[in-house]
């Protein structure tokens, strides 16, 4: 079985469109096999735009979407927030589509192709995920842990995970060196803002 987190290289391509609304904002998003949330809007991505563009009361001017697949999250929050957002993803797939996506919605945002943090030379008021869980734990700590040491002072991690799939055990491990709170909670998803105790 092929993830959205490897390149396909053999698999057909069927690009469709999503079409998304959110505080009177439309947006259209192309999609395609071997991406993730290829049919719909991924409720914890969304739930995860959704808490953060409700609770945080931060000026933000440096933001990174890591692992931002077609570039919801990305994509809305620069359309929101009227800022700029660099993303980043290892799918080539997910990068092209992301690349479109961008300008479609026609936002400020930049897109590369990497793995994980890899090429990531700045640091970021805001680095935001929805974690590839799939890929497994060492890699999903090499998304939160990497993400807290690129913050900037008194900058935020925020990111969105299942309380099935080991929210608690992670946010424990986050805990010995950056503070931690769960924001909201929702059909077992939490979303959760972490700050580099080291930095902050």
């Amino acid at each position: 079985m092929e993830h959205y987190f490897t390149n396909p290289e053999n698999l057909k391509s069927e690009i469709r469109c999503i079409k998304f609304s959110l505080d009177a904002y439309d947006f259209m998003f192309k999609s395609d096999n071997g991406v993730f949330s290829k049919n719909r809007i991924d409720y914890a991505s969304l739930f995860l735009v959704k808490t953060f563009l409700a609770t945080n009361k931060k000026e933000v001017n440096s933001i990174l979407d890591i692992g931002c697949g077609y570039g919801f999250i990305g994509i809305t929050l620069s359309k929101i927030l009227n800022k700029h957002v660099d993303m980043i993803d290892i799918n080539k797939r997910a990068v092209h589509l992301c690349k479109m996506n961008i300008e479609e919605n026609n936002v400020d945002c930049k897109v590369s192709e990497g793995n994980i943090y890899e090429g990531v030379e700045k640091k970021y008021d805001l680095i935001i995920t929805n974690p590839p869980i799939r890929a497994g734990k060492k890699v999903l700590m090499e998304f939160l842990e990497g993400g807290l040491a690129r913050l900037n002072k008194d900058g935020e991690l925020w990111f969105v995970i299942s309380k099935d799939q080991g929210a608690k055990s992670v946010k424990k491990v986050l805990e010995k060196s950056s503070s931690c709170e769960i924001i909201e909670k929702s059909k077992g998803f939490w979303v959760i803002s972490a700050k580099n105790l080291l930095t902050s």
